[in-house]
């Protein structure tokens, strides 16, 4: 287990050394406790959403895929013959990755990573690296700028706005945030707690107009059954 608040690398060693005993619980600004089973975090081709099967059958070439977590997403793009690497911020993970089978696998934060790729990957709602709204542009330009001149950022996304409707289909949200698709979360695993961080939601829209603004193509791929998205941006 890397540091104490790699609850999520925790979580997935115990997992694949068969000391899997409970799953990680989430702590949100907005909703109740809710819990990620841990199993789902390995789960092959079929058994992912329609949206991930449509992301990972548009990716081609070299491909950085971002938050990559037990590498489940990498793993299939590796056996569909494409050079992948996976980067994620858990040490735990990236260790996992490896055991796994996924040959480049980097330890790290996006924002310190360079290089040129095809394809970057931002799955299980991709947008919730850029933290919040005033990030936004700091995260398109650096990811911008690991593209290949034909190259793709395939990232999904969920408008939560459905989470603040009352029953007359009024709208309620906490003035304290600039956006309502700003959360804040924190991980705990077997009496565990890990450190809290800034996730965002953000409504396709927004997306799109934040892709125009840095100079990138946003084009509405696919579109889920909740609210969900996948989108692809491009350099225009």
């Amino acid at each position: 287990m890397g540091t104490k608040a790699d609850i999520f690398g925790a979580a997935l060693l115990d997992f694949i050394n068969d000391e899997y005993t409970e799953d990680i619980l989430v702590h949100s600004s907005i909703a109740e406790d809710d819990v990620i089973p841990v199993p789902y975090l390995f789960r092959d081709f079929k058994e992912m959403p329609l949206l991930e099967q449509k992301a990972l059958s548009l990716s081609k070439g070299k491909t950085l895929d971002i938050g990559s977590g037990a590498g489940s997403h990498s793993l299939w793009l590796q056996e569909q013959g494409l050079d992948v690497t996976g980067i994620d911020i858990s040490e735990g993970a990236v260790t996992l990755s490896r055991k796994r089978g996924l040959k480049n696998s980097i330890h790290g934060t996006i924002l310190d990573h360079k290089g040129t790729y095809d394809t970057l990957l931002l799955l299980m709602n991709g947008t919730g690296i850029f933290e919040k709204v005033q990030k936004i542009d700091s995260y398109l330009k650096h990811l911008k700028s690991l593209l290949s001149p034909e190259g793709q950022i395939l990232i999904d996304g969920s408008d939560i706005a459905y989470m603040f409707e009352d029953e007359d289909g009024g709208f309620w949200v906490d003035t304290h945030r600039d956006y309502y698709g700003e959360v804040t979360y924190s991980m705990s695993y077997k009496g565990e707690q890990g450190d809290t961080f800034d996730w965002l939601y953000l409504d396709y829209a927004k997306l799109e107009w934040y892709a125009k603004k840095n100079e990138l193509k946003c084009e509405l791929i696919f579109e889920g059954d909740h609210y969900d998205y996948l989108a692809r941006l491009s350099l225009t």
